[in-house]
C-alpha cells in the first residue's frame, strides 16, 4: 500500500492534481496495489481556511506519507501579505521542513510536441537532460536578509556538505544516463562558487566513470537554447537552477509539460514545475500532463517502480501522438481539448500499456 498526501493548492492546483490522482486510481486497478490519499490544504487555499499557509497538521500528515503531490501555490489574492506570510514563503518552508535537499527537473522534448517549441526543430529534436537544482540552501535561505527605505540585502552561502550531496546524486544519476555532469557556477566572480566548484570537483574523485565539465551560469543559460542536446545531467545552486529550469521548460514547448521531484533522505514532494495560473484557474483549461509526469517520478524515486513510470511515459507520448493538445502546448488552428479529456486519453492509453 502506498499513502500519499495531496496537496492541491492554489489557482490550477486542485484540477491537475485531480488528474494525477486520476492516473494513481488506473494503476491501482491495473497492478492491484492500494493507494491511499489523503488530501490538506496548502498555500492560499490553506490560508483562507486556518490563516496560515502551512498548518501543522499538514506538515505532519507529509511526514507519516510515502510522498507528496502538490499541485499549485500563490495567486495575486494573497500576493501583498507580509514576506513571511506568502504561499511562497510556505512552499520554501515545506522544502526546509522536510529537508528536501535536491530538486531533479527533467527537460525532455517530446516528438509530437517539436512544433511547440519556440524553438527550431533541428535545434530541440533528441533534447534529454535533467537538472539537479540545490534546494534547501543558497541565496533563498542565508542570513541575514532584508531591506529597509536605502537598501536591500541577501546572503549566498554554501556549506561543504550541501554541495557534496546534490553533487554525489547528480554523479548517480550519470551513471544510469549518458555519463555526464555539467556544474553550473559564476566562480569567475563569486567566492561562493568557487567553493561551489572546488567541493564538486572533490567528489568527483569518487566517479572517476562520469565525465565533469563546468560552466558559468551566463554561458549555460545561453547554450541551452543554443544547443540543448549537448547536456545530460546539469548541477547547480539553489538560485540558479531556478532560472535555468524554466529556461528549459520553455525551450519543450510549455511548462505545462515538465514534471519536478524534491527529494531529500527520507521525505519526497512531487510537483508540476508550473505555475497557479489563476487566469484559468476553474476553466477545465489546464495542462494536467506535468502533474501526471511527476507521478512517474514518484513511482521512480519513491516508490521504486522504473517499470510503471515507464507505463506512464508510455501512456503521454501516446496520447501527444493521437494529436490531444490542451490550450498551452496547441499549434494555431488545431483543436484544443480539456484537462479532463487529456486526462481521460491519458488513463485510456495507460489501460493498454
Amino acid at each position: 500500500m502506498y499513502k500519499i498526501v495531496s496537496i492541491p493548492g492554489d489557482g490550477i492546483g486542485p484540477e491537475v492534481v485531480a488528474g494525477a490522482v486520476a492516473v494513481l486510481e488506473q494503476l491501482s486497478k491495473k497492478h492491484g496495489f492500494d493507494i491511499v490519499i489523503e488530501e490538506h490544504p496548502f498555500g492560499g487555499a490553506s490560508y483562507d481556511l486556518h490563516g496560515e499557509m502551512l498548518t501543522q497538521a499538514t506538515l505532519d500528515a507529509c511526514r507519516k506519507c510515502d510522498a507528496v503531490l502538490l499541485g499549485a501555490v500563490g495567486g495575486p489574492k494573497w500576493e501583498k501579505l507580509p514576506h513571511e506570510h506568502k504561499p511562497e514563503a510556505a512552499l520554501l518552508k515545506i522544502r526546509k521542513e522536510l529537508e528536501l535537499f535536491a530538486n531533479l527537473r527533467p527537460a525532455k522534448v517530446y516528438d509530437a510536441l517539436i512544433d511547440a517549441s519556440s524553438l527550431k526543430a533541428d535545434v530541440v529534436r533528441g533534447t534529454d537532460f535533467v537538472v539537479f537544482r540545490e534546494l534547501t540552501g543558497g541565496i533563498y535561505f542565508g542570513q541575514p536578509r532584508g531591506f529597509d527605505a536605502t537598501k536591500g540585502w541577501n546572503t549566498m552561502i554554501y556549506e561543504g556538505y550541501e554541495v557534496e550531496r546534490i553533487a554525489r546524486i547528480a554523479f548517480e544519476a550519470a551513471r544510469k544516463r549518458k555519463g555526464r555532469v555539467m556544474s553550473i557556477d559564476k566562480a569567475n566572480v563569486l567566492e561562493v562558487s568557487q567553493f561551489w566548484r572546488n567541493v564538486v570537483h572533490e567528489v568527483h574523485k569518487d566517479f572517476a566513470d562520469i565525465e565533469l565539465s563546468d560552466m558559468y551560469v551566463d554561458n549555460a543559460a545561453m547554450q541551452i537554447v543554443r544547443n540543448p542536446k549537448q547536456f545530460d545531467v546539469i548541477v547547480t545552486g539553489n538560485l540558479f537552477g531556478d532560472i535555468l529550469s524554466d529556461i528549459a521548460g520553455m525551450i519543450t514547448g510549455s511548462l505545462g509539460m515538465l514534471p519536478s521531484a524534491s527529494i531529500g533522505t527520507k521525505y519526497a514532494l512531487y510537483e508540476p514545475i508550473h505555475g497557479s495560473a489563476p487566469d484559468i484557474a476553474g476553466q477545465n483549461k489546464a495542462n494536467p500532463i506535468a502533474t501526471i509526469a511527476s507521478v512517474a517520478m514518484m513511482f521512480e524515486h519513491s516508490f521504486h517502480k522504473p517499470e510503471i513510470a515507464r507505463e506512464i511515459e508510455l501512456a503521454i507520448e501516446a496520447t501527444l501522438a493521437s494529436g490531444l493538445r490542451t490550450a498551452d502546448i496547441v499549434a494555431p488552428g488545431d483543436p484544443v481539448v480539456s484537462t479532463t479529456v487529456m486526462t481521460e486519453a491519458i488513463v485510456k492509453h495507460l489501460g493498454a500499456c
